[in-house]
This record gives structure tokens, sequence and C-alpha cells, in this order.
């Protein structure tokens, strides 16, 4: 079953920008609603050198269940934009096209279509707004999340950033989505329960503050949470948190406890001094877990310098995707009645006609991708654009889990060629053009010019 996640479900219909109505009015007034098709992808962009698809599970919730209830139609009708012949249209309204897509986890690079819609131009038209607002945000946080991954050397890696996210829908999304990227879990609790992902937690600094001392607010955490604690221990003095924490341990006669936390300082010298006092005190297995504005840069420079770092929660740096903070990604008209359709602005030529997209892997690295029309054939490739919807229907209707989902990332990173996984370096791989969709191109540019 498809798990829409944390939104207000009811008026999601609405959802949208008000051209893509009024368009669509002038296509219902014109009957010029033969089939289209539609393609969302993302341009080349400075500091990534490949994406990882996610969201298209709330984009298929979306697209099988939008309908336009009674109170959707008489709230259009108030604004006097929308004829009743319109309406009566909308109040009937469902998908009947077809979606293909590349499946969540599939990398992908730019100008490839990622998602793929063929149905009559007023439904393929009305799902632009949800379909980029969806994936843009989904593919930011996946990335983002691989990024991490990729330098974490298999650190225990944490979504901590709800509290900074944009919105609780953005703050569900970053949950779910990092952990498709390699994440271990995630602090939103309502996410773990509606994705099915393990949650984790340590304590804040106002837990400390708010009792007399540093070791009574530990010894009652402790008590309570055992060997599952995590002290936080930078409130007042690190060095001595940490030394207070050994204490409560001991006092407690805990064989063994969680860790500690560092949350500010200087994480390098902190940890290996941490590591050092935990280590004396017979808790070698006690970990260290580093939050505070963490990044897969931070994360890189730490673990190169040798902290002895067991884990890491990232927070605001994730949920915002702050160095790449929204993508240059669209939805563009390709097809309309079985005639190829190309836009020529400037610096954003899109590849006409529907298509597909195939990709090369020898000795388990990806050689390159090639994008085709949709029913060319490549021998020795693999095609990446799979069918969701047929008709209306969803192919399969047991959508596959985050742990699937999650595994099939992992799985797809290993077949990046080494100088793509840099995190530092712009390394352009653009996809190929087969010779057929260049032939009509050119057929296209001649006849616009």
């Amino acid at each position: 079953m498809l798990n829409f996640g944390f939104v207000n479900q009811k008026n999601f219909s609405l959802l949208t920008d008000l051209y893509e109505l009024t368009m669509a009015q002038i296509y219902f007034d014109k009957g010029i609603n033969d089939v289209a098709v539609f393609e969302f992808f993302v341009r080349d962009t400075e500091n990534r050198n490949y994406f990882l698809n996610a969201g298209l599970e709330q984009v298929l919730y979306y697209i099988s269940n939008i309908r336009f209830e009674k109170e959707e139609i008489e709230y259009l009708r108030t604004t006097g934009k929308f004829s009743d012949e319109f309406l009566k249209y909308l109040k009937d309204f469902k998908f009947t096209g077809n979606l293909y897509a590349m499946e969540e986890g599939e990398i992908f690079f730019p100008y490839e279509p990622v998602v793929v819609v063929e149905a009559p131009l007023i439904q393929a038209q009305i799902l632009e707004t949800f379909i980029i607002n969806t994936m843009q945000i989904s593919i930011l946080i996946a990335t983002k999340a691989l990024r991490c991954y990729s330098v974490a050397k298999d650190k225990l890696l944490v979504e901590f950033g709800l509290r900074r996210a944009h919105g609780t829908d953005a703050g569900m999304k970053a949950a779910r989505n990092s952990f498709i990227g390699g994440f271990a879990g995630t602090s939103n609790v309502l996410a773990g329960k509606e994705f099915n992902i393990p949650i984790f937690g340590t304590m804040a600094h106002s837990f400390i503050m708010a009792h007399n001392s540093e070791k009574e607010a530990f010894l009652n955490f402790a008590f309570k949470y055992k060997e599952n604690t995590i002290f936080l221990v930078d409130t007042y003095d690190t060095i001595q948190g940490v030394k207070n924490a050994v204490e409560v341990a001991k006092y407690l006669n805990l064989k063994t406890f969680k860790g500690i936390r560092l949350d500010s300082g200087d994480i390098i010298t902190l940890s290996k001094e941490a590591r050092k006092i935990l280590d004396e005190n017979g808790y070698k297995d006690a970990t260290i877990f580093v939050s505070g504005s963490m990044n897969e840069y931070k994360i890189k420079e730490f673990l190169d310098n040798n902290a002895p770092i067991d884990g890491f929660g990232v927070g605001t740096e994730l949920v915002v995707s702050s160095d790449l903070p929204y993508l240059d990604c669209a939805y563009k008209l390709v097809e309309y009645a079985k005639k190829p359709k190309i836009k020529l602005s400037p610096q954003k030529i899109t590849l006409p006609a529907k298509k597909q997209v195939y990709r090369i892997i020898k000795e388990g690295i990806i050689q390159k991708d090639i994008i085709t029309l949709f029913d060319e054939k490549l021998e020795e490739a693999n095609p990446l654009l799979k069918p969701f919807i047929i008709n209306g229907e969803l192919v399969e209707k047991n959508y596959p889990s985050l742990n699937q989902i999650k595994e099939k990332s992992l799985n797809n990173f290993k077949t990046l060629p080494e100088e793509l996984k840099d995190i530092y370096k712009k390394y352009e791989f653009l996809p190929e053009i087969s010779k057929s969709l260049k032939d009509i191109m050119e057929k296209l540019k001649k006849e616009v010019s």
C-alpha cells in the first residue's frame, strides 16, 4: 500500500498554482485535450555530480487519489474564473493516463526524464505543481543524505532536523528521504510511526539546566534509561561533563552505557580527549555522538583527522539542503497529439518526444546513460523508466518498503564511478542522446525557425 505521509489530505486537489486551472479551463473550452506527454527532469547543477531519486511514492498516491470534492468545487466557483461546465468536468476528474518513472533509490543525472506523464492534456497539466513540489524536496534531501553517507565510513547517521525544517510536511519528507539516502533513522517521532523507521534521541541542554547540577540531571536520566543513556556533556564544561557521565555510570554500576554527545566546541580535540577518559575508565564500548551544524563536509573533515566519532546527528544543513536549497528542475511538455514538442528558450532547450533512459554498466560501474526515443531498444543496456500507472491504474499494488528502497539506493551508489563520489569537485557526467532523438531535435528546430 502507498503511504502519503503527513499532509492535510482532504484538500490536496487545490494544492496547485492558479494557472494550472486557468490553462485547463481554456483547454476545456477549446477542445484542446488530446494525449500529452510531460517529463520531470533536473538541469545541470554546479555542486552535484549525481542525484538520488525519491518522492515517487507520494506522487503515485496523489495521482491515484486526486479528486475535486464539493467544497473545492464551490470555492473555485466563488473565484468567478471558471465556468459551470468546467467545474462539472472537475467534479468527475480522475487520472486515466500512464506514468513511467525511475524507481526510488535510482541514481540519475542532469536532463534525464525521471517521471513521464502521458495523459489527456488537462489531466497531465493539473499534476505539474504537485509533482515538482514533491520531487524537488525529496530528491534534494535524499541526495544530501547520500553525500553524507558517502563520507561517513559506516558511522551512525541520524536525521535531527525537524525543528529547523520548512514546515511539518518538509520535516516528514526529510525523515523519509534521508533514510532512503543511508541514514539509520530520525528524531522525528511521527515519521517513525508513519514510515516505520527507527527513532533516536538523547537529551537537551534545558534538561541539564533544569536540574541543580549536571550530575543530578545525568543521574535522573540514567536511572530511568540505564544502558540506553547518551549523556549530553557540553552544557557547561565539556571535559568535566565527560567525567561526570563516567562518575554517574559507575555510581549506578552500569557495566556499559551508550555514550556521550558533543554539540559544540573543538570537536576533533574534544572527541579525542573524551575517548581517552572513557577508555581509561573501562567504557571502551561507549560511543561518541556529535551534532551541531553537521554536514558532509564537516563529517569528512572530522574523520579525515581521525576524530574518534561513532555517529552524527545531521539537522539543519540536511533538511534545508543548505549548499543547494533548490533544484533547477522542470516539468515540460515534450509531445502532444503524437507530435514531438520542443522549447528553444536560451539555456533552457528541452529534449522533445516521449523518451526512455538506458544505462550501460560494466564490471559493476556505470559507463554511460543514453536518452532515446521511448520505443528504441538498446542491447546490453538497462531501461530506467518503468511503468507505474497504466490507464489510470497502479501496475503494482504493493509498493516497496523504505528498507528495500534504502538497500537499492546503497547498492546503486556502489555503481557510481569514484570521481562522481567526490563531494568537493564537480565532474560533468551528462547522458548521451541517441541519433534518432537528435534527428527529431534538428527537424523541430528548422520547423520552428
